[in-house]
């Protein structure tokens, strides 16, 4: 059961990845694709929710059980 919901976190994962990398393709033409790439690498490390490991609400210490 727990890998079936990891893949299909993975899956989805990917198939947002693909969708975000085909709108930049979209908006600008004449990118190349090392361009596309380069975007897609600082858009990985800079989107929302990037630098705090892509968690919603407040950064905690783990394992946060004693």
């Amino acid at each position: 059961m727990v890998v079936e919901g990891l893949a299909l976190a993975l899956e989805l994962s990917e198939a947002g990845m693909q969708m975000r990398e085909l709108r930049y393709r979209r908006e600008h033409p004449g990118a190349s694709d090392a361009e596309v790439e380069g975007f897609m690498r600082a858009w990985l490390r800079e989107r929302p929710g990037a630098s705090d490991g892509d968690a919603v609400g407040r950064r905690v210490d783990l394992p946060r059980s004693p």
